[in-house]
């Protein structure tokens, strides 16, 4: 029997059936096609959004969320429920984030309980709230730390894959092919990467020349990460880097056709984009299952769409956004929507382009 996790409120979380996870991942890595993964993003790729995603196709490969973890931390239950209810019939990996090799050690351990494909360290997260605590990418400041980390992990993590996700340094690459060595040397089953710095954000196009430097150094298959926005662009990521795979965060919120549609570019040369009218529908689908099922507040919810909101409208026009951000009441955020999406006319979903790297 799998473990029991308590969810939010004390109610026992619903086991899911035994699965070998292991074997699903090594079977992805193992096959024909390039690999299609979630890229984790916090508070935003949760258990609902991860069915909602298996309706249109979803990826190969799932990512939680992260779990915080420090010397007196718990697994986070609502976290344990993506892996435990996960709806989706795809492997699962969990991944943690912080900078005790023991805590993270423990956790590992525990999280091996759990149906889980792999557990994974993250190494990348920009975020100013967490590298400021030398987690995330705050730690691609210290590799000396990166590799005790890994080495603890290493010995922790016998059940399954060990995976690291990560950018290429924390304001530039003078330190990558240290890490990519450090990396190497711990024997990690599957590195994802991230082609900008922590401080490049999400500003700036991908260095994709950065993640082939990978490909070339490391013994395990390498997927590539970032600004990963159309079959097209896909194609043309995998061609540049020679990764195993692609992981996809930003794209798939504001469109979550893109992979079914990248299988149909590889198979056929073409692919179809969806009607506003179909957009309409995912967003309508997307507020009523992140709806909480107890203690549901109107505006609270109409705030959590803007999440979503805030990529999906990248696609759609600049007026579209910016009215949508200024909703408060459920009527008036899906008025806006019907008024740019209500038709039958193709919608690709394009973001804007980014400036070239290191340009602002």
């Amino acid at each position: 029997m799998q473990p029991n996790p308590a969810a939010a409120g004390g109610s026992p979380v619903l086991r899911a059936p035994l699965r070998d996870e292991a074997a699903a991942l090594h079977a992805l890595l193992a096959g024909p096609e390039p690999v299609l993964a979630l890229a984790p993003m916090q508070d935003v790729t949760d258990l609902p959004f991860w069915g909602v995603l298996s309706r249109y196709g979803g990826p190969d490969l799932y990512w939680t969320e992260y779990f915080r973890v420090h010397s007196t931390s718990t697994l986070d239950a609502p976290i344990l429920r993506s892996l435990v209810e996960n709806p989706t019939g795809r492997p699962a990996i969990a991944q943690l984030i912080g900078n005790d090799p023991a805590a993270l050690a423990k956790a590992a351990m525990q999280l091996q309980r759990y149906p889980v494909a792999a557990v994974d360290l993250n190494l990348g997260c920009p975020a100013p709230v967490v590298y400021r605590k030398c987690a995330g990418g705050g730690l691609l400041r210290e590799p000396q730390r990166i590799d005790a980390i890994l080495g603890a992990l290493r010995q922790a993590v016998t059940q399954v894959p060990f995976t690291v996700k990560t950018r290429v340094g924390f304001s530039d690459d003078a330190d990558w092919d240290r890490l990519l060595e450090v990396f190497a040397r711990h024997q990690i089953d599957l590195l994802t990467v991230h082609g900008r710095t922590v401080t490049d954000m999400y500003r700036s196009e991908v260095r994709t020349d950065w993640i082939a430097r990978a490909v070339r150094a490391m013994p395990c298959p390498v997927l590539a990460n970032g600004n990963v926005h159309s079959p097209e662009r896909a194609e043309q990521v995998l061609r540049d880097t020679g990764a195993r795979g692609l992981m996809i965060g930003r794209g798939c919120i504001r469109n979550p056709w893109i992979f079914d549609q990248i299988r149909e570019y590889r198979r056929c040369g073409s692919w179809r984009a969806p009607s506003g009218r179909e957009v309409l529908n995912y967003v309508t689908h997307l507020y009523e299952v992140t709806r909480p099922t107890a203690g549901f507040r109107e505006r609270l919810q109409v705030e959590k769409m803007k999440k979503y909101m805030n990529f999906i409208g990248e696609g759609v026009a600049p007026e579209f956004l910016h009215r949508i951000r200024r909703a408060t009441t459920r009527e008036d955020f899906f008025a806006c929507c019907r008024e740019f999406l209500d038709h039958d006319q193709p919608m690709p979903l394009q973001p804007p382009p980014l400036p070239a790297h290191g340009a602002r």
